[in-house]
């Protein structure tokens, strides 16, 4: 028999055992070995296990007949848990089902995939940063740049009223297509002067604190 790596049993002389199909990667079921379980096993490529309930060993099958092959043994890298892939010859819960991880539990709603506010604007605004560190010609916002102050504020003043002009016309998706815009040419004249978001955020933090 090779030489096993060391494993880390727990206080009790045991590490748990997920046991999963190996031509369909299925888990089947999860279980406990000690050192002697795990010795058998590989002997025998039978599955050995340490039952908890009973404090005894026990070999999958001996008397449901629904053994299992053995096909690998591998070990976690933590070492303290293993992984037993099987060839099973009928169920392997004691329930008749093949699985004992049958009953799925649902879950929440997935979350919305569209990216945060904050993690959106901290994106186009590093871009913008990059586009004033690195002109590239035919850009937009490099053209912005380029008008200094004047021409970033002209652009803002429009977009502003654009704003209440899709707001006016109860619009969301046109409220939000002019919102963006509005912010994009906000960031644009806050890398011109020099002020990050940062002291913006400082700002607003200030004005969210409750009045004394």
């Amino acid at each position: 028999m090779s030489a096993l790596p060391p494993i880390r049993w727990n206080a009790d002389g045991l590490a748990p055992v997920v046991i999963a199909d190996a031509t369909t990667g299925a888990v089947l079921t999860l279980a406990y070995a000690n050192r002697e379980a795990l010795d058998r096993t590989i002997a025998t490529r039978s599955t050995w296990l340490w039952s908890r309930s009973r404090a005894e060993l026990w070999n999958k099958g001996a008397t449901s007949g629904n053994a299992q092959r053995v096909v690998s043994v591998s070990v976690d890298c933590d070492a303290d848990a293993l992984l037993y892939r099987v060839i099973p010859n009928g169920p392997a819960c004691h329930t008749g089902a093949t699985s004992c991880f049958g009953m799925t539990i649902p879950l929440d709603a997935d979350p919305p995939t569209g990216a945060s506010f904050a993690s959106a604007i901290s994106a186009l605004a590093r871009t913008i940063e990059s586009r004033k560190a690195n002109p590239v010609e035919g850009s937009y916002t490099t053209k912005l740049f380029a008008g200094g102050v004047d021409r970033i504020g002209k652009k803002i003043g429009e977009e502003a009223t654009e704003v209440v002009i899709a707001a006016k016309n109860a619009d969301g998706g046109e409220l939000v297509w002019e919102t963006a815009d509005l912010l994009y040419h906000a960031l644009v004249l806050l890398a011109e002067r020099g002020v990050s978001l940062d002291d913006v955020g400082a700002e607003l933090s200030r004005r969210a604190k409750p009045a004394d």
